[in-house]
């Protein structure tokens, strides 16, 4: 089951994963309205989800305490 945040406005997001271009190993990480390929089971470590002031949520790295 894909990971879904719904947002202050009340729109249901699915978060997702895939590989960056260029190589280097590395993930990009986005939210999308419909379960697609790449959807992803939970949040990764060290990130949470925030909102934009426009409602979307994006993944931020965690704050360091």
């Amino acid at each position: 089951m894909a990971h879904s945040y719904t947002n202050s406005k009340g729109t249901q997001y699915y978060l997702h994963a895939r590989d960056a271009k260029g190589g280097g190993g590395r993930k990009l990480y986005f939210f999308a309205r419909e379960v697609k390929d790449g959807a992803i089971d939970g949040v990764p470590d060290g990130y949470e989800v925030r909102e934009t002031s426009t409602g979307l949520p994006v993944l931020k790295k965690q704050e360091k305490k």
